[in-house]
């Protein structure tokens, strides 16, 4: 009887509250309860929810008194805070919310972010390791369990996914992407913000589903010189070419919020960028969610020379079309003044609030404000067999094979007298990469882990060298060992009496990320003396890579007959790796980035540029090229071996000529020659031979994962449309130009079979 009255009572107080508050009524339409609640909000209260403030006091406990604590708590208090982040946790999440929603005069609820990057609890490996799966379907799960498990912890919003295009490995940031290519980035951006958000709209005010944010508009990927922050020129062409197209298939997705970039472009910082914010996204894409900016970075456009004071910047955000403030405090300071001064229009800061309330109408925040906050559903979901299950799935997917000469691999599950040496190879903190600030330290499956479990093998494990000295942590520069090499000598005599030897060595996983930008792609500390050294006695090695980013290893990629790049795999690594070690599991993965010979390369692409004198035709040196390494990438994007092999036939265009506004069907055949069945990428590139601007040699327009069993052969078709077969010039227009087209079809950008057809007018 008790629940009944207890159901009954949840069913009326709805209809109470809307007597009282008009907003709150669910039968009208989120435009008409957005529009009665701005009647009720003062000025304050509006700038208020253009306000984010990071977590700043134990929440559960007492208020804080004094200093700048206590200042932001009375904020709250007041109704002048929309969002807040880095809070988590269902106690801690319910907490924040009883304020917003109890304490104020109009009980609008925050809304909470979190950066989920890779993963909540159970980490999934880095972005830029996803996008070397090429299956969009593991990808956007890895982004539901991500936010299954978020959601679970109280979050409701994550400052992902990084949609960035990048092509200098030097960027620390290049971890959190999807690689150099703006088609592929596309794709795997429209997966991440589907696995966050759910397949449809209405789907975003499931309890298990999250607010995505496309991040950083725009251009971020290309700071000069791989720098951190820096600054960015590039023509409209490439803005709109290169740059754009992954935050367009976002915003088409359903992505409800944008984060703008830390760096300027073309002279103007992005927080202030009208051209951006209200030309492209707001005008010409009619984006209807919110954009937020990146820490402080509003404040920063002082520092870039671009703004003179907190007033001046604020002044400058609002008017460029940045709707939300993260932790410059400076929309809460100086916006009210602004706009009963007359130097900002009220519109502004209406239009901005109603896109805010957007986002938290649809996520049904006004409905249940505490929607987030179960705590048996924090304990079922978070760290579950089911979750980890999946980030193991994702993580065997990322994995490429590089080298496999003299077939190394698979290792033998029985009789093999096997040593794994590297510090890397036991370590169960750095795999977990850099975003995984809500995982708990020393989680992953190390390499070692995951190894023990093939029992019928003698393996023995010597660490020969520590990667780093001291503490790493995620906001500290890391101290790498480059002198103590006493553990050398134990791992030089495992590798003499042992069949083969497994290496596992890389970088740390707080080497990439934000802040983290290097100008020496190698192996850091002394892990190469270590590897030259064991090969001295034994060069049946099998190297491991856990890296963030490709690195330049010329010895390495000559002398070792096998090279997996396994990236950080996030908890379930060593299961990864040892899986496809042994084998259960082929290696199905392709570079979404160029793999450069040496850093004097970067920033190194595939769908470069023919120039005027791209070969050698005149048997001299005046030719588009380097005199001290070869031109081409060490391993190209789209580049990835498999234990079994592929052979490609009969090529097959439907027609030579077409209109320009038909589509083009191109087939071609696939058979697995190998002993193994296995999942090859089939790639298809293009080249628009002559055009009103230069393009590229070939660029990626389709691409087809496809599993086949030995000796099996499957026909692959691909569709050629008006939006693959254009471009945008240097006013933003996109063009379809008649012509010759040559296209290639191959399991990487390099090597494939060729056509051609023609486009008339």
């Amino acid at each position: 009887m008790k629940k009944i009255k207890y159901f009954l009572l949840l069913a009326v107080i709805p209809h109470m509250n809307a007597q009282n508050k008009p907003y709150l009524d669910t039968t009208k339409t989120i435009d008409e309860r957005i529009a009665l609640l701005m009647k009720e909000m003062t000025l304050e209260e509006k700038v208020g929810q253009m306000n984010q403030y990071n977590g700043f006091w134990e929440v559960t406990g007492p208020a804080p008194k004094g200093g700048d604590a206590e200042k932001k708590y009375e904020h709250l208090r007041k109704g002048w805070v929309g969002s807040m982040l880095t809070v988590r946790g269902v106690k801690n999440v319910r907490a924040v919310q009883k304020i917003a929603v109890e304490e104020t005069r109009l009980g609008i609820p925050l809304i909470i972010g979190f950066d989920v990057i890779h993963g909540y609890k159970t980490v999934s490996p880095i972005p830029l390791a996803e996008a070397a799966s090429w299956d969009l379907e593991a990808i956007k799960k890895s982004a539901q369990m991500a936010a299954d498990e978020a959601s679970a912890s109280g979050i409701n919003w994550t400052f992902g996914p990084n949609v960035d295009i990048t092509r200098d490995a030097r960027w620390g940031r290049i971890m959190e992407g999807a690689g150099e290519d703006p088609y592929l980035g596309s794709k795997i951006a429209i997966a991440r913000v589907k696995g966050f958000q759910g397949d449809t709209k209405e789907d975003l005010s499931k309890v298990n589903t999250i607010a995505a944010c496309a991040k950083h508009f725009a251009a971020y990927g290309f700071v000069e010189s791989g720098k951190e922050y820096n600054i960015v020129d590039m023509s409209i062409s490439n803005l709109y070419n290169l740059v754009l197209p992954p935050f367009k298939a976002a915003k088409d997705a359903g992505v409800r919020t944008f984060m703008n970039s830390f760096n300027t472009l073309n002279g103007t910082p992005a927080t202030g960028n009208k051209y951006l914010q209200r030309t492209i996204l707001k005008g010409e894409w009619n984006f209807d969610g919110f954009v937020i900016s990146d820490w402080a970075s509003i404040r920063e456009m002082i520092n870039h020379g671009f703004a003179n004071d907190p007033a001046d910047a604020t002044l400058k955000a609002i008017n460029a079309g940045s709707d939300m403030d993260m932790e410059s405090y400076f929309y809460v300071a100086e916006l009210v003044h602004l706009v009963k001064s007359g130097q900002v229009k009220e519109d502004l800061v209406d239009d901005a609030v109603k896109r805010i309330l957007r986002v938290k109408f649809e996520l049904g925040l006004f409905e249940n404000p505490y929607k987030y906050c179960d705590e048996e559903r924090e304990k079922k979901v978070i760290g579950s067999k089911k979750n980890n299950e999946i980030a193991l799935d994702v993580a065997k997917k990322s994995i490429v094979l590089l080298k496999n000469d003299n077939q190394l691999l698979p290792l033998k599950k029985t009789g093999q007298k096997i040593a794994l040496i590297g510090a890397l190879a036991n370590d169960k903190n750095s795999p977990l990469g850099s975003w995984r600030i809500a995982s708990d330290d020393n989680t992953a499956v190390s390499v070692f882990e995951g190894m023990q479990k093939y029992k019928d093998n003698q393996l023995i494990y010597k660490k020969g060298t520590d990667l780093t000295i001291g503490k790493t942590s995620f906001i500290d520069e890391l101290t790498f060992n480059t002198t103590d090499t006493s553990g050398f000598e134990d791992a030089i005599a495992l590798a003499k009496k042992s069949d083969v030897v497994v290496m596992v060595l890389g970088e740390h996983g707080f080497q990439t990320g934000e802040g983290r930008s290097r100008t020496d792609l190698n192996l850091p500390g002394n892990q190469q003396q270590l590897l030259e050294a064991v090969y001295d006695v034994n060069p049946n090695i099998v190297l491991v890579l856990n890296n963030g980013r490709p690195l330049a290893l010329p010895w390495a990629y000559e002398h070792i007959p096998a090279i997996l790049e396994a990236w950080q795999l996030g908890t379930q690594t060593g299961n990864a790796v040892a899986e496809v070690l042994y084998g259960d599991y082929n290696p199905s993965g392709k570079l979404p980035i160029s793999i450069p010979r040496n850093v004097g390369q970067c920033p190194i692409y595939y769908n470069s540029y023919n120039t005027g004198r791209p070969i050698n035709s005149d048997n001299n040196v005046f030719w588009s090229h380097y005199i001290d390494v070869e031109k081409t990438p060490q391993y190209a994007f789209g580049y990835g071996l498999s234990y079994t092999t592929f052979e490609y036939k009969n090529l097959k265009i439907n027609k030579i000529d077409f209109a320009l506004n038909e589509p083009i069907q191109i087939t071609i055949e696939v058979t697995n020659t190998g002993k193994y069945d296995g999942k090859e990428v089939v790639q298809l590139y293009l080249h628009d031979v002559t055009a009103s601007l230069s393009r590229p040699i070939k660029e990626l327009k389709g691409f087809e994962l496809v599993n086949l069993k030995k000796g099996e052969t499957k026909t692959v078709i691909f569709t050629l449309t008006q939006s693959e077969l254009g471009f945008y010039d240097n006013n933003g227009t996109y063009l379809i130009e008649s012509g010759i087209f040559h296209i290639m079809i191959g399991g990487n950008s390099e090597t494939g079979l060729k056509s051609s057809f023609k486009l008339n007018e």
